[in-house]
């Protein structure tokens, strides 16, 4: 089924009633209205698999909606549906208080999706991974992955990646997220005739539904299964999963659920991890603490003033801030100051993932959680500090100092779980 003009229809996240299949194939002009109040979360990074055979294009992974929250769809190589045809992402944008989904597209030329960089020749503005050439697809080898696969029709061409590459990794368009707007070529490919996405794209967007790992209120914005070669393979990866783990509704529920604390745990978590991994150093940490700590506080705020709870306008403030925490996270885990993982930073991660921990559970409020990122906040930069003084290491008399400051946190952050001061976490 072909149909013109851009496919504008908005898969607004919060289907339950509508299946992602019958979302997904809709027309634009269908006018779907499915509503979201939260942000899908960051795009991950991963290497993307090897062409399978001649003839394939890449197809970036993006974040779905379905009855159990965000889920992530691996990228993958898809054939398109004619020769002559380009891959033009879906992308989500923020409206008038809302995410909505613009459905991806095959056209002659590649239109606007947001200027979200997917990678891989996606990089915000157009597609530079390859091109058509008398009825034959060539591969830009300055962007694709052949692995094993011998391919004659490559070209290199590294200055057009760098052009039209966007660098913002948020994963949608509006205000919090990336400033862009479409070109005049761009609203040009919008008005083409274009074809909806193959058979193949949908029953690879339902696998990925139906397998638990790749739900982010499950893997925190880390999919299982971030990208492979081809459906058949995933179809077999996300098979085994649901079987072995099968998504309950305890999960259905929890990711429909918008709950501050929730995001304000996983952004915590993932402090915890880049300290783990050394892809965090201590300064960062503590620049990323003190920014959570702030908007835990004024989560608090907001709920005392309120009688314990938020209005809608104090939900989209603090998402949006939480946005652009994300954003900042993911800059320094990815800015290229690193440090080898130690006891020193596997201690303040522990104290992160035990803030983490309380609450998810609801055993920490958010002015609790505010109290404590304060306090991680004052030893990462103290820790940062000496490092810096003293040419990247503590000697023996800062690292006690430091242990003893931890054992402090480490106590306070216990009583804090153990005071009978508990939130309700999002239903189960």
């Amino acid at each position: 089924m072909s149909f013109r003009a851009t496919v504008r229809g908005w898969l607004i996240a919060g289907s339950i009633a509508l299946s992602i299949g019958a979302l997904s194939v809709a027309p634009a002009h269908a006018g779907i209205l499915i509503s979201v109040n939260i942000a899908p979360p960051i795009l991950p990074v991963y290497v993307q698999p090897p062409l399978p055979a001649p003839g394939y294009i890449w197809t970036p992974g993006y974040w779905a909606y379905g009855d159990a929250g965000y889920f992530w769809v691996p990228g993958v190589w898809m054939t398109p549906p004619s020769a002559g045809l380009l891959w033009t992402p879906g992308y989500w944008g923020f409206a008038t208080g809302i995410y909505g989904w613009h459905a991806g597209y095959w056209g002659p030329h590649v239109g606007f999706y947001g200027g979200v960089n997917y990678g891989f020749g996606y990089g915000g503005i157009g597609f530079v991974g390859g091109e058509w050439r008398g009825g034959v697809f060539a591969y830009n080898s300055a962007v694709a992955n052949f692995g094993s696969v011998h391919v004659t029709n490559v070209y290199v061409n590294r200055t057009v990646v760098t052009q039209n590459t966007i660098v913002n990794h948020a994963s949608f368009n509006g205000a919090g997220g990336i400033q862009a707007r479409p070109s005049a070529m761009e609203t040009q490919a919008a008005n083409e005739h274009h074809f909806e996405p193959t058979a193949n794209q949908m029953q690879h967007q339902n696998f990925a539904a139906q397998d638990r790992g790749q739900l982010a209120s499950v893997n925190h914005g880390s999919p299982a299964t971030t990208a492979t070669s081809n459906v058949n393979a995933y179809h077999q990866v996300s098979q085994q999963h649901s079987q072995a783990q099968p998504i309950s509704a305890a999960d259905r529920t929890a990711g429909r659920s918008y709950n501050p604390n929730t995001r304000e745990a996983n952004q915590d978590q993932r402090i915890a991890n880049g300290l783990r991994s050394g892809q965090m150093t201590s300064g960062e940490a503590a620049h990323a603490e003190r920014t959570q700590s702030h908007i835990d506080q004024q989560v608090h705020n907001d709920r005392v003033a309120n009688g314990g709870k938020l209005t809608g306008q104090e939900r989209q403030q603090i998402n949006g801030e939480q946005n652009a925490a994300s954003r900042q996270i993911y800059n320094e885990k990815h800015n290229g100051n690193t440090v080898q993982p130690n006891k020193v930073d596997n201690r303040e991660a522990n104290q992160q993932q035990r803030t983490a921990n309380g609450l998810r559970s609801g055993q920490m409020t958010s002015g609790e959680a505010a109290r404590t990122n304060q306090n991680q906040a004052k030893t990462a930069q103290q820790v940062h500090n000496d490092r810096t003084a003293n040419g990247g290491a503590l000697n023996a008399g800062q690292k006690k100092q430091v242990n003893n400051e931890q054992n402090k946190n480490s106590r306070q952050i216990n009583n804090e779980k153990h005071n009978n001061t508990t939130v309700k976490p999002p239903a189960k």
